[in-house]
């Protein structure tokens, strides 16, 4: 087998497939979390706060000279990211737990087995009785 075939074989697999989808998908949804939190949650907390904008939090470690730009720590952006991160896995976290509810619910519903025919009936009589005559 080749080695172009079997990588062939490999990346079609379901699995890889579904893992590719999802990747796309979350990487899609991180995008929109995080223009949320950036966009919408952010402005409001920051004005809740007294104005601040959590962009500009930041902590200087030395200041600038000459051409040599500030060394910062900007740990505004890790709380944003941070709030990003809670978000997602909320989320992650309650899509997982509808999943699980509604695979319990079909768990729950056995399937009844199915009557017997009137053939296997009369079947079964005819053995019950040979059974009494051996007896």
């Amino acid at each position: 087998m080749g080695m172009v075939s079997e990588f062939k074989k490999f990346a079609m697999k379901g699995n890889v497939v579904d893992m590719a989808v999802g990747i796309i998908i979350g990487g899609a949804f991180g995008k929109i979390v995080s223009s949320f939190v950036n966009d919408v949650l952010m402005p409001p907390l920051g004005i809740l706060l007294g104005g601040m904008d959590f962009k500009d939090l930041a902590f200087t470690i030395k200041e600038a000279s000459g051409e040599q730009a500030a060394v910062t720590l900007n740990y505004g952006s890790f709380i944003q990211t941070a709030v990003d991160f809670i978000i997602i896995a909320f989320a992650i976290f309650m899509m997982i737990k509808a999943m699980n509810r509604l695979s319990k619910k079909e768990e729950k519903k056995p399937a009844a087995p199915p009557k017997p025919s009137a053939e296997q009936e009369l079947l079964t009589e005819i053995r019950d009785l040979l059974k009494q005559d051996r007896v």
